[in-house]
């Protein structure tokens, strides 16, 4: 029994004498090093050769193992004595002076331990804070250091910690003078002409200390770019967080600079609009972003191969970054200089995506005017073929990166131009770089076209709805196409009553060539009354009728799907439903309407422009006999994508073989139609056309050997033009669902 008592006795005087034991420790440790600054004479000898690196590791030990001793939220003495005493301020003054040699790694190492393992709010102390603030200054003085470890480690814990008490910022914003304070205007950064603004969030107590201007100034501020000024003394910028983390971005090191860009990224995600003005305003974030960028594009060597770069796929900045700068044996000459330009821009994209609206905007308008006009335009503008098929090859890449909304506007607006009224024929181009990427699709050169059809192809499927608009729709607003009579039973009664050698004698489709002839027109031609009664009462066309149109276009005679197993029409359909679904869920934000407008509030008097994109694809579409068999797919695709998107007009214009179409007006039911005719001529010079078609169908297969067949352009188009029927049905069929009787 006293044996216990004893004990129980001996507990409590233990329980009051630690927190004096460890106090005393604590000071002993710092005592040990302030007095080795006392002592010794020889300044050379190096940090690691004395016992102060062991004392610093003593004295953190002891706060983290005496806050886990204490009540939650209770300060013990060893912190007090480190606050009150301002050990963290001496050590910083000692590490900036580099005495001993490799002090301010072991101060590096001592910060950056106290902040990761301290559970409790420490940056709020002004003798915690200043200090950190001066160490950051020693932060990303160059490039190659001994201590980078040690920095970018110590620089991303604290953008953890500001990450998890955003209003933490404050202590760490470089403020301006008061005169510059009160030039300084709080700004937002607008999309590219165009496009609506979107409304910048109200600013907080934190603004007002960031730029001198008081929250309810800044929401009556107009929306206005501001250039970079830079904050520090002769021009040069001030060594900020930031910018300590932009100099640790470009390390030889890929780990350091992974993590330096991880912090940026934290840092660049703070809800408050001061921070995200700050950023912007007084720091070399966005310069140094698009700059990089711009540096990157011009180290990829002109050898590049333009394939390789198509094949190369998406790169994810993080797993770049994380990888080996070692090449792997079998990748292709130039390689490393195009993975890591498109590293660093999916970094970028990234970085726009997550970022506070303000600093997204100011960074993709950035990269839009350092990188897209200033590097990217003139490579895009050059004529030499090679320069064009691997310019056109980086910018598929540079489209397939940009997911961040932000900054596809700026991509999209650089390419295409901000106009959305009707284009005019007889108007010169607005837009230099969208008219000549349109004309490449028709280039001489088979390679640039079918490069340019590719870039357009993948446009087309980013979730932009003034890409569709500027590059299709906007000449379809007016439904001009349509013609006086719009009753399709007025024009089925008109045809009928119609002289045939009046109406078809100029046109060698309509003609009765085809009398006696293999392939008479009476067994494929539609004849006009079939187009009767193909609408219901509420004018929409029916479903079958349509997809049977383009099923039925091309003749029996010249079908060799139906010979091969698993070439049928439904196999088109499951793509067709996967592909339109997605349109569908893009352009749910768009607004479009559900039916076409009215005709009545068209311009009756409106002369009708397909526009130079399809017109481009229209001529092409007119040529599928006698061009290269990819260069046929290409076109198809890219028709079959602009048919996908679920606007009124394109369904109309595009998808309905019964339009009742203006004078000189062309569809492409119509272009396919006297492709059709054009195609029955030329088979009949051709011996042995249906069993040469089989073969050369089951060839592209795979399903026979590779040899030469005469008439191989004109036999490949006709298989193309086959399958882009029967496609062309599955789109009609997945945009118009039929409805019960």
């Amino acid at each position: 029994m006293f044996s216990k008592l004893t004990a129980l006795l001996q507990q409590a005087v233990d329980t009051e004498e630690e927190p004096i034991q460890l106090l005393d420790s604590f000071v002993s440790h710092w005592k040990g090093i302030t007095n080795y600054y006392i002592v010794t004479t020889d300044e050379t000898l190096p940090v690691k050769q004395t016992d102060i690196p062991w004392r610093l590791r003593q004295m953190v030990d002891i706060l983290v193992y005496e806050e886990k001793q204490m009540e939650r939220g209770e300060t013990g003495p060893c912190m007090e004595y480190l606050l009150q005493h301002k050990i963290l301020e001496t050590l910083c003054t000692l590490a900036k002076a580099g005495y001993p040699p490799g002090m301010k790694q072991q101060v590096l190492l001592l910060l950056t331990k106290l902040l990761g393992q301290i559970q409790q709010p420490l940056l709020p102390h002004i003798n915690v804070h200043r200090p950190v603030q001066k160490l950051i200054h020693l932060c990303g003085e160059g490039l190659g250091s001994k201590m980078e470890k040690e920095e970018v480690q110590f620089l991303t814990t604290v953008c953890a910690k500001l990450s998890q008490d955003p209003y933490l910022i404050n202590f760490f914003i470089e403020k301006k003078n008061s005169a510059d304070s009160r030039k300084l205007l709080p700004c937002s950064f607008e999309k590219g002409e165009g496009q609506p603004k979107d409304a910048v969030r109200t600013g907080t107590p934190l603004s007002s200390l960031a730029t001198g201007i008081s929250p309810s100034h800044a929401d009556q501020s107009p929306v206005t770019s501001i250039p970079f000024t830079p904050d520090g003394k002769d021009g040069q910028p001030d060594k900020s967080l930031i910018n300590a983390l932009l100099t640790l971005t470009a390390s030889e090191k890929n780990q350091f600079a992974l993590k330096a860009c991880e912090g940026l990224l934290l840092l660049a995600t703070l809800p408050e609009e001061g921070t995200a003005r700050y950023m912007v305003e007084s720091t070399m974030l966005r310069q140094t972003l698009a700059d990089k960028l711009s540096d990157l594009y011009r180290q990829i060597p002109d050898t590049v191969d333009p394939g390789q770069v198509e094949l190369l796929g998406r790169v994810n900045w993080r797993s770049h970054y994380a990888a080996s700068n070692v090449e792997d044996a079998e990748s292709f000459p130039g390689k490393g200089a195009v993975t890591f330009f498109f590293s660093w821009l999916d970094y970028c994209n990234q970085l726009v995506k997550e970022a506070h609206e303000v600093t997204a905007a100011a960074v993709a308008q950035e990269i839009r005017k350092r990188f897209f006009v200033t590097v990217l335009e003139p490579q895009l503008l050059q004529v030499s073929e090679m320069g064009i098929l691997l310019s056109t090859a980086l910018l598929m890449g540079i489209v397939t990166h940009t997911t961040s909304p932000r900054l596809l506007d700026e991509l999209v607006f650089f390419l295409l131009g901000d106009q959305r009224e009707a284009e005019m024929p007889t108007q010169p181009a607005c837009h230099k770089l969208r008219s000549l990427l349109i004309e490449r699709c028709n280039h001489l050169s088979d390679e640039i076209s079918i490069a340019t059809l590719r870039f357009f192809e993948q446009l087309l499927q980013k979730p932009q709805e003034h890409i569709i608009y500027n590059l299709v729709l906007r000449n379809l607003i007016g439904r001009c196409y349509i013609g006086t009579n719009t009753g399709h039973e007025e024009r089925a009664a008109e045809n009928e009553q119609l002289d045939e050698t009046e109406e078809f004698e100029e046109d060698p489709f309509f003609t009765d060539i085809y009398t006696g002839s293999r392939f008479p027109a009476s067994d494929w031609l539609v004849a006009p009354a079939a187009m009767q009664k193909t609408t219901k009462a509420d004018g929409k066309p029916e479903v079958n009728r349509i997809v049977n149109s383009f099923l039925c276009l091309v003749p029996d005679t010249v079908k060799t799907s139906h010979l091969v197993a698993g070439c049928g029409y439904d196999t088109y359909l499951v793509d067709a439903h996967r592909m339109f679904q997605g349109c569908c869920v893009n352009a749910k934000e768009w607004k479009w309407p559900l039916f076409p407008s009215n005709l009545e509030s068209c311009d009756p008097g409106g002369i009708f422009y397909e526009g130079d994109f399809l017109k481009v694809l229209f001529d092409r579409m007119a040529q599928i006999l006698h061009q290269p068999y990819d260069l046929n797919l290409q076109v198809t695709s890219v028709i079959s994508k602009v048919a996908l998107f679920p606007h009124p007009h394109l369904h109309e214009y595009l998808l309905d073989p019964y339009i009742n179409l203006a004078p000189s007006c062309r569809s492409l039911f119509s272009i396919i139609v006297r492709v059709i005719g054009d195609l029955m001529q030329k088979i009949q010079r051709v011996p042995q056309f249906p069993s040469k078609l089989l073969l050369v169908r089951r060839q592209l297969m795979g399903l026979e050997p590779e040899n030469v067949v005469d008439h191989t352009t004109i036999l490949k188009g006709v298989i193309v033009l086959e399958e882009f029927c029967k496609e062309l049905a599955a789109i009609s069929f997945v945009k118009y669902p039929s409805e019960p009787d």
